[in-house]
């Protein structure tokens, strides 16, 4: 019995060891050389009430993305029917539909079959025969359009997500929030105002020719030749670092997308030491670009971003290797967020910010403070209580509860979890039922000896009738805050992390620690009472 003893008391020692070690570096001390390079050096990560930073509540465009869905799907429309010879003109978006015109009943029964094999999802809502002709309205079925709703907002989330980790916050939280909106809380940002233009930029990449065969005068007054648009844009005098508005005749047709890009990342110029954005191309994108200026020489291309011309560069020859470069009058940080919303992605679609707050460094140590005040002065009432009602019991009891705040610590610093003032919450509540735990043992323990049992019978007895009812409150204490983690956001979680990780702590303290120590004085020694 005496070496069951050592052992329980060799793994709770390790326990308690390990859980120390991985709370040291949230401490602030300045750890020595050795414990940096081979024990743990991770910290509490503080939340955003304790922190400060940004909580930003976004909401998806959904129907931008449906658009775009379906402008793309008349591109494609067009080109599958004038592979199959179909009869047609006026192929548009409307809307959230697509008309078109057909000249004969035999096109229609090309366009059912081209929609029956390849766009599945895009249906006839409407037609009309008028002098012979058929005018007809498609349209997608609603599962097609809650599928592209329900992607835009998905692809938003992991876009969002890889900007805001290349952007380097560290535990950002974002989260889904109903069917169209995100939620985005950034702890510890300096620059809200950079982190907001970093999440909502759209980062739409195209590149475009430039319509240099029509005067722009004319399409500024009004005659646009068809096929293409007017698009505003600036240029750079990268003598003096300054860019002007200016207006560009684009063809509407987009040679290539952001969607060819592999790589993107802020370079110096060698020149004049202006920052740059330098693109790389995947295999096809590289093979598209090459094709595009070998068939495009001496005409302009433009770069154009969220609508926006960046610069319209003369293509002098065939440009081979997959590489561009974006110029303008960027500061270091524009031209590094630039890069970082590239290599993310685009959004497939806008996001508009719904609810903004920012929380101040200062408002987040006062709530540490507070915090750190509610355990203490709770802490301190629990251990003068126990000590004054069971005397020794109660320093024995104090002494596991010591260890059982170290191992909540620990454990949050092991699994780098958040810590939100909810958790501090959280922690306080689990101090009290940690001593409600070691209260319920001891009035058994109590019982056992007001009936004339000997020390070790009692012990044994009222630790054997209290372990049920500890284990019952505690399973669905966890079952709940288990409950609270999954379906819960933000400050919920924060308190159920805290609650269940101190639920596990404080039953592994209360029943199996303290049961060590009565064992050790109890077995084989001839103690007649217990200052209980």
């Amino acid at each position: 019995m005496f070496k069951g003893i050592k052992l329980r008391a060799a793994i709770a020692a390790v326990v308690t060891i390990v859980g120390f070690i991985y709370l040291v570096p949230s401490l602030n001390l300045r750890l020595p050389s050795l414990w940096t390079e081979y024990l743990p050096t991770e910290r509490i990560h503080l939340g955003l009430d304790l922190q400060g930073g940004m909580h930003l509540v976004l909401e998806v465009d959904t129907k931008k993305a449906l658009e775009g869905v379906i402008e793309r799907m008349v591109h494609d429309l067009k080109e599958t029917m004038m592979e199959n010879k179909v009869r047609f003109r006026d192929v548009v978006r409307k809307e959230d539909a697509i008309t078109l015109e057909l000249r004969d009943n035999a096109s229609r029964l090309l366009l059912e079959k081209i929609l029956a094999d390849e766009f599945p999802g895009l249906g006839i809502a409407a037609s009309e025969v008028r002098e012979g002709r058929e005018f007809l309205s498609l349209k997608m079925n609603e599962r097609q359009v809650g599928e592209v709703k329900k992607n835009a907002v998905a692809q938003s989330l992991e876009t969002i997500r890889n900007r805001v980790d290349q952007f380097g916050i560290s535990e950002p939280e974002i989260i889904p929030e109903g069917e169209e909106r995100i939620i985005v809380q950034l702890p510890g940002v300096k620059d809200p105002e950079r982190a907001k233009n970093l999440i909502g930029k759209t980062a739409l990449l195209e590149f475009k020719l430039v319509n240099d065969e029509h005067p722009l005068q004319d399409a500024l007054m009004g005659n646009v030749p068809e096929g293409s648009v007017v698009t505003k844009g600036y240029t750079v005098d990268r003598e003096r670092g300054r860019k002007t508005e200016t207006t560009y005749l684009l063809k509407d047709k987009t040679l290539l997308t952001g969607d060819a890009l592999e790589g993107a990342r802020m370079e110096i110029s060698d020149r004049l030491g202006f920052p740059h954005v330098s693109l790389k191309f995947n295999a096809q994108g590289a093979r598209d670009f090459e094709r595009i200026t070998g068939e495009n020489i001496k005409k302009r291309l433009a770069i154009v971003l969220d609508g926006m011309v960046h610069s319209a560069p003369v293509i002098e020859d065939r440009i081979a290797g997959g590489r561009a470069v974006i110029t303008g009058s960027f500061t270091d940080a524009e031209a590094s967020d630039l890069a970082i919303v590239l290599r993310a992605g685009a959004l497939p679609a806008p996001v508009n910010i719904l609810e903004e707050r920012t929380v101040g460094p200062s408002l987040g140590k006062d709530s540490i403070e507070r915090g750190i005040w509610s355990i203490i002065l709770g802490g301190l009432l629990v251990v003068l209580f126990m000590i004054f009602y069971y005397r020794l019991s109660g320093v024995i009891a104090n002494a596991a509860l010591m260890i059982n705040i170290v191992l909540i610590l620990g454990i949050l610093a092991a699994f780098k979890a958040t810590l939100t003032l909810p958790g501090i919450a959280g922690i306080v509540l689990v101090i009290g039922m940690a001593v409600d735990a070691n209260v319920l043992i001891l009035e058994r323990v109590r019982e056992e000896l007001r009936l004339g049992r000997p020390p070790r019978s009692a012990i044994e007895a009222g630790y054997a009738k209290a372990f049920r009812t500890i284990l019952d409150s505690n399973i669905t204490t966890l079952i709940a805050a288990l409950f609270l983690f999954q379906f819960g956001t933000g400050p919920v979680k924060g308190f159920a992390v805290t609650l269940s990780v101190g639920i596990v702590a404080s039953m592994f303290t209360a029943v199996f620690i303290t049961r060590i120590v009565y064992d050790f004085f109890v077995w084989n020694r001839q103690v007649r009472t217990i200052s209980i």
